[in-house]
């Protein structure tokens, strides 16, 4: 998934909404579409797209890091923002478009610098003016349960 680097590379709202959420997050899981420049500061790529479902994956990293050393709680609630966001994008029909109204995040266990995580969000319903969805952050390699949380997405019919 390349990373827009400016706005220049980011789609204009015509291409967005010349094709389905679906459509839109598959092309940039292929790298034919520029990925969120959220995820490349905040160390994150797309894993997976699937109807109604987003992986990303990534590591905290020292620049993630609070005062005292942890990862930022911000660093949590970005990724499932963004996996659960995602999630509702691909039920998004051609159009339309998205945006988080609120979400809220529940962190079980601090996660060590450098840890393989998974944040997955799955849409619990997607209608036509209202996307809900749930997430959680596991690690890959010991499957703990790291957090959870929940969002409720705006859709808007704009063409």
């Amino acid at each position: 998934m390349p990373i827009a680097q400016s706005t220049a590379d980011l789609l204009s709202t015509e291409e967005v909404l010349s094709m389905s959420g679906l459509e839109f997050m598959q092309g940039m899981l292929e790298g034919r579409l520029p990925g969120p420049p959220i995820a490349g500061t905040m160390g994150y790529t797309l894993h997976n797209v699937e109807d109604g479902r987003v992986t990303f994956r990534g590591a905290p990293e020292f620049k993630t890091t609070n005062p005292m050393g942890a990862v930022h709680g911000g660093w949590y609630g970005t990724l499932l923002d963004s996996a659960m966001a995602c999630a509702v994008m691909t039920r998004v029909p051609k159009g339309s478009v998205y945006t988080t109204l609120e979400y809220k995040i529940s962190i079980m266990r601090p996660i060590p610098l450098g840890t393989l995580i998974e944040c997955t969000g799955v849409v619990d319903h997607a209608g036509r003016s209202t996307g809900v969805a749930h997430g959680e952050i596991r690690g890959v390699e010991d499957g703990k349960l790291y957090a959870t949380g929940t969002t409720t997405c705006i859709i808007m019919k704009i063409a």
